[in-house]
């Protein structure tokens, strides 16, 4: 494997794991078996890299040919189900800590899809249009998130929560401009600068409550 490989697989790895995590918390929480458990926990791992393929005409979509990362991601929300299983006080004393918990894995499942997707341009002979290239960053970064929360019948975090978007827009533009136009032997520095941006804007958004302008209208007693 080429340098640019193993970075990609690393952080496809980092990703799946931190998404498939945070599926599998916001499966339990809404009360679903073991096979629920496991499906949300895949299908927000791999919902977003699917979608991004099915876009640019990849198909079938790259998951089918890389199954080690749907076995990794089965396995990352199984190991959380059985621990919520046989630990039922512990995992009820994390629960109340459910929101910053997900936030972290979230933020680490968004940084590292949200730079794997910009990569998938460029290895893919689309790089000439950074439109494209930014877009199919954000849609491996949240769509997985998006068939999470909607089929846990949450409102999507990408509407309504700590600039959730905005933070995957700007990790994949630098790293898409980086990648364009800084000489560098392999995607390791852009990688790691995107990342560290997309974790830092999501963690302080989380902390401090940032978030995008919106109506609030109130019933009228």
């Amino acid at each position: 494997m080429t340098p640019s490989e193993i970075i990609l697989l690393v952080l496809e790895i980092i990703g799946t794991v931190a998404f498939a995590v945070s599926g599998a918390f916001a499966a339990i929480k809404a009360k679903l078996d073991i096979f629920g458990v496991l499906f949300i926990g895949c299908i927000t791992a791999v919902g977003g890299g699917i979608t991004r393929d099915l876009l640019i005409g990849d198909t079938p979509p790259r998951i089918f040919d890389n199954l080690h990362i749907l076995a990794i991601a089965a396995t990352s929300a199984v190991v959380v189900f059985v621990a919520a299983y046989l630990s039922r006080k512990q995992f009820l004393i994390t629960y109340e800590h459910f929101e910053p918990i997900q936030n972290v894995f979230d933020a680490f499942g968004l940084a590292a899809f949200s730079v794997t997707g910009t990569e998938i341009a460029f290895t893919s002979g689309l790089a000439e249009n950074p439109v494209l290239a930014i877009l199919l960053g954000v849609l491996t970064g949240v769509g997985g998130g998006v068939f999470r929360d909607v089929l846990t019948s949450t409102t999507p975090y990408i509407f309504k929560k700590h600039v959730y978007a905005l933070a995957s827009i700007g990790g994949a533009s630098v790293y898409y401009v980086m990648r364009s136009f800084v000489e560098t032997k392999t995607p390791l520095m852009p990688s790691l600068v995107a990342m560290v941006l997309v974790v830092l804007v999501r963690l302080l958004a989380a902390k401090y409550r940032w978030s995008l302008p919106k109506v609030k209208l109130e019933e009228e007693e």
